[in-house]
């Protein structure tokens, strides 16, 4: 394919600036992505008070504190106060990775179980028919729609 030189090549278009656009900051800024892990903000503590039940779950679950050093990306206030050993803790929340291999059989369990709690719920449901007045099963579609919605037709 030829290269396109002259007015109409991409250097001498002129392009309008794009405007800028204010997001404000978040409270719990998010990591930059890395190849096999996934991030997740876990409660070290509430109202000031350390939870080293939940903590201590979590890391059997799976989940390991991601250290400071490793994060340069996020910019916190230097702060000791509530830090273990270097880790990044926001208000009460503390960053923790795990693999994504992890992550994703978690996901599949916690599906599964939805599943058959859903199932369960349904068969339940439909043991009250009656063949005189019969029951519908019970639909599972979701709708999500942003702004004012669907426009609305004559």
């Amino acid at each position: 394919m030829a290269e396109r030189t002259g007015p109409e090549s991409r250097e001498n278009v002129e392009r309008e600036p794009q405007e800028f656009q204010y997001r404000p900051p978040s409270n719990l800024p998010d990591p930059l992505p890395r190849d096999g892990y996934r991030h997740r903000w876990i409660r070290a503590s509430t109202l000031n008070e350390a939870d080293p039940r939940n903590m201590s779950m979590r890391m059997r679950e799976g989940w390991e504190m991601c250290l400071a050093e490793d994060y340069p990306e996020i910019m916190l206030v230097s702060s000791d106060k509530g830090n273990i050993n270097g880790t990044i803790e926001i208000g009460g929340l503390m960053l923790c990775r795990a693999s994504s291999e992890m992550v994703a059989a978690r996901e599949k369990y916690y599906a599964k179980q939805n599943r058959a709690q859903m199932d369960s719920v349904d068969n339940n449901f439909m043991r009250e028919n009656d063949p005189r007045m019969p029951l519908l099963k019970p639909e599972r579609k979701t709708e999500v729609s942003f702004g004012k919605g669907r426009p609305r037709g004559g």
